[in-house]
């Protein structure tokens, strides 16, 4: 089968999306889970559908081009996780292509083909948290492109105009997922071990970087919501107090990345004990070591709990696994390796079907999944607003109000002693009072003591912590 991929005929191609789906569509017979991530970007969609403007009219810290991705969805249809699924599945395919296609076309390895997108993809389906469409998904898209922007054209050095785009492309993952920006450090390396003048080809990059943000601030300054782009998102994340905690349990998710971390390790002393004909492939491989310490810090920085976090480590993961998959003095070795590889991914990711979750001492994924509450299970299709963290109940509702990140609401429910926190509630709550009000904070009595006008309205109902809108 690795000969089979080594060759770069179109036919190898369609072997590769045959393979990729006849490993995940299988599972789409025993249902599709709705992960936390996504009950958020659709509860994000919905609200900019409805004519929200992010950090203005929505107390939330999603990156702004990943929140009008999700709005732009909705106008596809109402809450398409299918769309999401599908979405997710083409820009993971997307990127295994634009990495193999640099590997291929920048010689970086003796042997082309498409080993190197098999690589991609056969580790991205380990787990189903990459089949879910989250920011980090997104931005790291426009990161696999900026790359082939990041090495020369020549082997005499760069060409300074493709700098620019370079620095873009990572502006515009920085706008889907902000700790994408850290992906600076890999553009840095390569302009010093590429350029031929480091800090002007540096400069050049951070002037690409930083236009796209030029751009958003622009629109969120005419928007009238440039404070709150600053207050509710660049602080929230650079601060580490965004919600990063939407992906696996980190204990799970070291689990998942033990076959990961093994190919990685063999892969490294493999590379390192095998000759490079040519000092732009040694200068590469320092380049994906350095793309490796990146997104290890990025995963160390999130607790690793973000979703999506495996396909940071992705494009060093297949580089470093294209030494695995070369020649040796036994042709059959690479050949029963990768056969070992694909029949632990499946066996791994049909954990649940096969019955192994204590065998392999992993849980099923769908255990993190998003269910309905129980104790609301009578609310369906209502406006409401949930006073806590807990997003369940708005699986099968709608949110009324701009405060869906509980965390970043404390701005004005953590401030009832504040004039300024108490008017904006009124305002906030005053042109459509949510049907609905869970109260799981316990805020209720200081709220009709305080804004009498706006929650003397509620009542209680037979339900616990629930209060309903009488007039």
């Amino acid at each position: 089968m690795l000969q089979f991929f080594k060759s770069s005929l179109p036919t190898r191609l369609f072997a590769l999306v045959v393979l990729l789906l006849a490993v995940r569509l299988p599972l789409l017979w025993w249902g599709v889970a709705l992960t936390p991530v996504e009950l958020h970007g659709l509860l994000v969609g919905e609200r900019l559908h409805d004519g929200a403007i992010p950090y203005r009219d929505l107390y939330d810290s999603t990156a702004p081009l990943a929140a009008a991705l999700f709005g732009t969805l909705e106008f596809v249809a109402n809450r398409p996780l299918w769309l999401y699924r599908v979405l997710a599945l083409l820009l993971l395919g997307f990127q295994a292509l634009r990495f193999n296609f640099v590997l291929n076309r920048a010689d970086v390895h003796p042997e082309r083909g498409y080993v190197g997108a098999l690589a991609y993809l056969l580790l991205a389906s380990l787990t189903s948290d990459l089949d879910t469409l989250s920011p980090l998904l997104v931005g790291h898209t426009f990161i696999i492109a900026a790359l082939s922007a990041l090495l020369p054209t020549s082997r005499e050095g760069y060409d300074n105009r493709r700098l620019f785009r370079a620095g873009f492309l990572v502006g515009v993952a920085a706008l889907c997922y902000l700790p994408l920006a850290l992906f600076l450090l890999v553009g840095l390396f390569a302009v010093i071990i590429f350029a031929a003048n480091s800090f002007r080809s540096f400069l050049l990059l951070v002037c690409g970087f930083l236009f796209p943000y030029a751009v958003a601030g622009t629109f969120f300054l005419y928007t009238n919501s440039l404070a709150g782009f600053v207050q509710f998102h660049l602080q929230p994340t650079l601060q580490g107090l965004a919600n990063e905690t939407d992906g696996l349990p980190l204990w799970v998710l070291l689990r998942l990345l033990i076959l990961p971390g093994v190919l990685l390790l063999i892969g490294l002393v493999r590379s390192f004990t095998t000759p490079l004909g040519l000092v732009f492939q040694v200068k590469f491989q320092q380049l994906m070591l350095v793309w490796l310490l990146v997104a290890t810090g990025m995963a160390a920085v999130g607790r690793g709990m973000a979703t999506g976090t495996l396909v940071l480590f992705l494009p060093a993961l297949t580089y470093y696994c294209l030494f695995l998959w070369q020649k040796a003095r036994r042709a059959w070795v690479p050949e029963v390796l990768l056969v070992l590889v694909l029949a632990a991914v499946v066996v791994i990711r049909y954990r649940t079907v096969l019955h192994l979750e204590r065998v392999l001492q992993l849980p099923p994924e769908s255990n993190y999944a998003v269910n309905p509450h129980p104790n609301y299970a009578f609310l369906e299709g209502q406006h409401l607003l949930v006073l806590g963290p807990d997003q369940r109940p708005y699986l099968k509702n709608r949110l009324a109000t701009p405060y869906l990140d509980w965390q970043l609401a404390q701005v004005d429910f953590g401030h009832l002693n504040e004039y300024d926190a108490v008017f904006r509630l009124s305002q906030n709550f005053e042109s459509a009072p949510p049907r609905y009000l869970i109260d799981q904070a316990g805020l209720m009595p200081e709220l009709q003591y305080k804004v009498p006008t706006i929650f003397g309205r509620y009542e209680r109902t037979n339900t616990p912590q629930v209060y309903r809108l009488t007039r």
